[in-house]
């Protein structure tokens, strides 16, 4: 077998090199774009502004989720008919049709949170008067109200509570139509009007002591309505909303201090003592802050409670505790227990 001449190889190499065509050098630093394409259709530049817009939108504003959402889907919706009918590519129109259904999604999340909620026209009162002033979202009180609350009826003359019978354990309520009476070993305390709570001084007395029964007795003057809570769903609840937690003691801070008001003067009318809107000034009733600690300093409660039923009160020094921004700060009793304001 004959071997192949190597020189044979360096004859053929010329007619092969001369064969390629030559590729042209590109100078260091050169652009590769030699020529520009022409500019775009005008929805390609309309997309464009859309988006723009869109993130230039201050968060300040109220509205700018949903106007970020509409003015992408917007830019995104410009792009698929440019890539659909100016540039036929499919790459191009696929994602952004990805993009518009995302934004789509979004935007029909935000203004299903901002639907208007229907709240029960028995509990639209006490939503305008007691939680509505204090910012509470109607998202937040229908989720209060509509998980672990019923709406109850006291004819009248039925009890709500009776004294040393009935547990405070079991519920927190308020009442939505009619009216209580309040009283203690058969005298007269105070009444519990429409949008009060009927059982706010054993709630915050009994937060540390669970067990223990209603000092008074509450009866239904007329027929009555009212929302009632279940105690220990409700605290749950509360516990998990730090916002609603902190509503809910300034609406029992002051709903005691209404009644110890009301309680200085049984005779007040139902329209005074309905027109009580914001907590009273109690540093101008002398009378009242005496009464109060004349029921901390004594032990004899049924000499008290003849006093204040005879328009009295035993004398006794006034612990007052100034603040720059607070009122005068004194102890008393209410429904049996004592509280410190």
């Amino acid at each position: 077998m004959s071997t192949p001449d190597p020189t044979s190889f360096l004859t053929m190499l010329p007619t092969l090199t001369s064969s390629t065509p030559e590729v042209p050098a590109v100078e260091v630093n050169a652009t590769s774009c030699q020529q520009w394409e022409q500019v775009h259709h005008m929805l390609f530049h309309l997309g464009n502004l859309s988006l723009l817009l869109g993130l230039l939108i201050p968060t300040t504003l109220g509205l700018h989720m949903i106007l970020l959402r509409l003015l992408l889907m917007t830019g995104c919706s410009l792009f698929i008919a440019w890539a659909t009918l100016y540039r036929c590519n499919l790459d191009v129109m696929v994602w952004n049709v990805v993009f518009l259904v995302v934004n789509f999604m979004h935007l029909f999340f935000l203004l299903y949170k901002r639907r208007p909620i229907k709240i029960d026209r028995e509990l639209r009162a006490v939503y305008k008067r007691m939680f509505e002033p204090l910012h509470v979202q109607e998202a937040l009180f229908q989720r209060l109200t509509g998980q672990f609350c019923t709406i109850q009826t006291l004819k009248k003359g039925q009890a709500y509570a009776a004294e040393d019978k009935t547990s405070v354990d079991e519920r927190l309520s308020i009442l939505l139509k009619g009216k209580m009476k309040v009283s203690y070993r058969g005298h007269f305390l105070h009444n519990i009007y429409t949008n009060s709570f009927i059982d706010s001084p054993e709630f915050r007395s009994t937060e540390m002591h669970r067990g223990e029964k209603f000092q008074v007795t509450i009866v239904a003057e007329e027929n009555c309505k009212f929302l009632c809570w279940s105690r220990e769903r409700l605290t749950y609840f509360l516990e998990s909303d730090t916002f609603l937690n902190e509503v809910f003691k300034y609406l029992i801070g002051k709903d005691i201090t209404n009644k110890l008001y009301t309680l200085n003067d049984p005779t007040l009318s139902d329209k005074a003592v309905k027109k009580m809107d914001r907590q009273p000034s109690l540093c101008s009733q002398l009378s009242m802050m005496q009464m109060r600690n004349s029921m901390a300093s004594t032990s004899d409660t049924d000499d008290v409670l003849n006093q204040i039923l005879r328009g009295g009160s035993a004398g006794s020094s006034l612990r007052k505790c100034h603040y720059p921004f607070t009122s005068i700060l004194f102890c008393g009793y209410l429904n049996g227990h004592k509280f410190c304001l």
